[in-house]
């Protein structure tokens, strides 16, 4: 079964919407919710100042770029965030998050 999601090109790289649940057992990309956006779990407290280095760092190893090339441009304080990939075509970024997810 493939799993669809949009996610769209930025000007310097891609954009995809995050959805992220803390204190689950490990982190991990769990699914693709209806409207694109990716559900992750996150093993750590949800203080904002936790959680968002640790979403970065995960998605940074997940994709295989360096933490300087993700950043959270929406939804810092919430559940619902909104990141940029530097330097990476949406393909790309498809392909690595549902290569993780298998």
């Amino acid at each position: 079964m493939s799993r669809q999601y949009v996610l769209h090109d930025g000007k310097r790289g891609s954009a995809l919407a995050l959805r992220v649940t803390p204190r689950a057992s490990r982190n991990e990309i769990v699914g693709v919710l209806n409207d694109g956006t990716i559900k992750m779990h996150i093993a750590t407290d949800p203080a904002d100042e936790i959680v968002n280095p640790e979403v970065i760092a995960f998605l940074a190893e997940v994709l295989g770029v360096p933490k300087t090339r993700v950043e959270i441009v929406a939804g810092t304080a919430g559940r619902d965030k909104l990141i940029s990939v530097l330097d990476m075509d949406v393909e790309t970024v498809h392909q690595r998050i549902l290569a993780h997810m298998n």
